[in-house]
């Protein structure tokens, strides 16, 4: 029989470097954790406490109760999150198509003024997009009066201003994309007899399906959590995004309701979590499985 072995205590030597080689890191990965994911369980606890303050809310899960959710029947919580899925969904898919379309052009034609258009998209970012206000909101004013439907209070026009605002950055996050599948397979199926835009649709879009899986999210969820533009252009309680009317349930300090609030921001997170999980393996399976088709 073998002498069973002993274990061997660390020196306070080896315990030093191993903390300066890797426990450092998992020490810095708990406070990480902790750091992030505290005010997720405050919300959620907060959201199930039976009063309305977040004073109640001290002693993490000390009541457990679902009326905050059950009240958000009787409130116009889920319109305006259906108006919220409209207006991410179409600026989400917008974005994508017309930033690809922007992309795949600056990337594989050459025409008079590409170097300039590329330049002053990279220019344009420097400015933020609340220097514009003042201007949007005294041109959807005049809009308005010649096409109602594109005026002030009109999701229509909420979505071509995110549009507009979104197509810069992202037509340029593609472009570099682009620039990394080869020509060689676009020459390939023009000798096959295909025409430009089956080359775009069929092959470049399907080869570049990660970079529209990020910009396609990133749209969603900025767009899905957007206030400030929201709040300036949409005017009526009905046509609100989730955004300003739980705003409007906490914006006074007297009769603000915490505990509608925080239920409706955990409702609300659930489809930015479910978009996020279902792209994911597609932003992941995307890099190896254009590699080898085409």
């Amino acid at each position: 029989m073998s002498p069973r072995t002993a274990h061997v205590p660390r020196r306070p030597g080896q315990r030093a470097r191993w903390f300066s080689e890797i426990g450092w890191r998992h020490l810095v990965g708990v406070v990480a954790v902790v750091y992030a994911g505290f005010p997720l369980v405050y919300v959620v606890s907060a959201s199930l406490a039976d009063g309305g303050t977040l004073t109640g809310s001290n002693d993490l899960f000390a009541s457990v109760s679902g009326a905050n959710y059950a009240a958000l029947a009787d409130t116009r919580f889920w319109t305006w999150m259906a108006n919220t899925l409209v207006v991410a969904v179409a600026t989400g898919v917008g974005t994508v198509l017309m930033g690809a379309a922007a992309a795949y052009a600056f990337s594989r034609f050459r025409f008079s003024g590409r170097r300039v258009g590329l330049t002053a998209l990279l220019i344009i970012q420097m400015f933020p997009q609340m220097l514009a206000f003042v201007a949007i909101f005294l041109l959807l004013i005049s809009l308005g009066n010649v096409v109602p439907g594109l005026g002030l209070d009109s999701k229509l026009s909420l979505i071509c201003v995110y549009l507009g605002g979104a197509l810069g950055v992202n037509t340029f996050l593609m472009y570099g994309f682009f620039n990394t599948v080869p020509r060689e397979i676009d020459e390939a199926a023009k000798i096959d007899g295909a025409s430009h835009a089956q080359i775009y649709w069929t092959i470049v879009l399907r080869l570049t399906a990660p970079i529209l899986a990020v910009v396609g999210l990133l749209s969603f969820i900025s767009t899905f959590g957007e206030f400030i533009i929201a709040r300036v252009l949409l005017q009526s309680e009905d046509n609100w995004t989730l955004a300003v009317g739980l705003y409007g349930w906490v914006s006074s300090l007297q009769d603000a309701n915490w505990g509608l609030f925080t239920a409706g921001a955990v409702v609300s997170a659930v489809p930015v979590l479910a978009l996020f999980l279902f792209l994911q393996k597609y932003i992941v399976g995307g890099l190896t499985a254009g590699s080898v088709k085409g």
